[in-house]
């Protein structure tokens, strides 16, 4: 079985991208610091796949243990790199935290690969670098802009970092640019679980249903898109999942037409934040009452994946609608009990 290091492994998509690893008979290695996920996520993942995966506590920031990790598992094949912290309105309130955790751990971690002739690396990126887009649907040939916040920043920054470790080593990597992961593991044993008040829209649906807060914030409605809410793409985690295992396979295949490749991952079609509410309530019968807030600083109007690349040369394609990212998630929701 070929050895996956997976870094940011008990998150959210880490921990459904184990599974999938799992299911396509390879064997994760994970590695997480544990400041936003817990243990628990490998009973889980053990749960769903009858296989407990391998499980070192590392920071990352720490470049002697990146490298005691490399010269203890010298088996590892291949590298999917998640593990960053990531809220968009965390980051333009701490810059510095951002940019030290994000960049130092890709670093420390580009070099251990290195000095250890590990080749393939897929990168965690996001269609945050393409800030507020020109045209849609977005293409990977769209310009890469200047970030609307400093998380946005780090992503961009990484893709740099990571796409000239390309060119001076013998490091093969393909980011992939998430447009934005909802829903569960349709087992609902394993979730999106966010510590304190959510950032992210569909944790916030939930718990709105759920009765845990009184009402959505809907943020801005006064944007230039049909019904005044922001637009985006919205891809199930299991969807998202798959595609790094078709990029993993493309790099150890050696199938990649260049040492850098960078590939969208989203379903091409654009939500508004109502139009979502609305999909929510008919999925799951429940009613989610909702406020129109301010805007909020870092959030882009309107961006939807053009996802004909991925679908060429990964062989993959998002498979799960709307309906089923929503069910998904109100099933996992019913299921968390630690919310008073």
């Amino acid at each position: 079985m070929r050895k996956i290091l997976v870094t940011g492994g008990t998150g959210y998509i880490g921990s459904h991208t184990a599974i999938e690893l799992i299911n396509q008979g390879y064997q994760p290695l994970l590695i997480d610091n544990l400041s936003n996920s817990k243990m628990d996520r490998l009973d889980q993942i053990e749960k769903i796949t009858g296989v407990r995966p391998e499980f070192e506590k590392i920071e990352m920031c720490d470049g002697e243990q990146m490298k005691e990790l490399f010269s203890r598992h010298q088996d590892i094949e291949a590298v999917i790199h998640f593990a960053a912290v990531l809220q968009v309105g965390e980051s333009v309130e701490k810059p510095l935290f951002y940019y030290r955790n994000n960049l130092v751990s890709t670093l420390n971690l580009l070099d251990s690969m290195n000095g250890s002739g590990i080749r393939p690396i897929v990168f965690s990126s996001s269609c945050t670098v393409y800030g507020n887009p020109d045209t849609l649907p977005v293409t990977e040939n769209a310009p890469v802009k200047e970030a609307v916040s400093p998380y946005g920043n780090t992503k961009k920054m990484c893709e740099d970092i990571i796409r000239d470790s390309t060119i001076s080593t013998t490091i093969q990597a393909i980011s992939l640019r998430y447009f934005n992961p909802i829903g569960n593991h349709l087992s609902a044993l394993i979730g999106e679980e966010p510590h304190g008040e959510p950032t992210h829209l569909v944790p916030y649906l939930t718990q709105t249903a759920r009765g845990i807060r009184p009402h959505l914030n809907i943020f801005g409605n006064d944007y230039n898109t049909p019904d005044g809410t922001c637009l985006r793409d919205y891809i199930h985690v299991v969807d998202l999942a798959k595609a790094h295992i078709a990029a993993i396979e493309r790099l150890l295949d050696n199938k990649q037409d260049k040492n850098y490749e960078v590939f969208n991952i989203g379903t091409g079609i654009g939500y508004s934040v109502l139009e979502m509410v609305q999909a929510f309530e008919k999925a799951t019968g429940m009613p989610v009452p909702f406020k129109f807030a301010p805007r909020r600083s870092g959030d882009v109007e309107a961006v939807y994946a053009d996802t004909h690349a991925a679908e060429k040369s990964l062989g993959w394609k998002a498979e799960l609608g709307l309906e089923d990212m929503f069910r998904s998630a109100w099933e996992w929701e019913q299921t968390l009990e630690h919310h008073s």
